[in-house]
């Protein structure tokens, strides 16, 4: 199931830290209207910096979600070469199989 939502987290990764930086001048503009009420001043600062330090743990999670999807992908590359060494490995052994019965069966007939 989770396989499924790996493309669309792909997709989506980059644009994380981007949103987040477009959206923190949205909380700077309604500061300078409320200078004339310290405590929503006040509270408007508070929001700002929430908001800062949520973009930036939103960048670094998605920083290190990209390096997991790129980890993955790359394990995925791995196990697909493996597979791919055990077929073949399994096909010489089954070819090597028939011929080892092949020439018992010629063995056994010829006596």
């Amino acid at each position: 199931m989770a396989v499924q939502f790996l493309p669309i987290i792909k997709a989506i990764a980059p644009y994380i830290a981007q949103i987040a930086a477009a959206t923190i001048p949205a909380f700077s503009s309604k500061a300078e209207a409320a200078k004339t009420d310290p405590a929503l001043a006040n509270l408007i600062e508070e929001l700002q910096t929430a908001a800062t330090q949520n973009a930036h743990s939103i960048h670094v999670l998605a920083e290190k979600m990209q390096q997991t999807i790129q980890g993955i992908e790359t394990a995925a590359v791995e196990a697909k070469k493996q597979v791919i060494t055990y077929k073949v490995l399994l096909y010489i052994s089954l070819g090597m199989s028939f011929t080892a019965l092949l020439i018992c069966i010629y063995l056994l007939g010829s006596m």
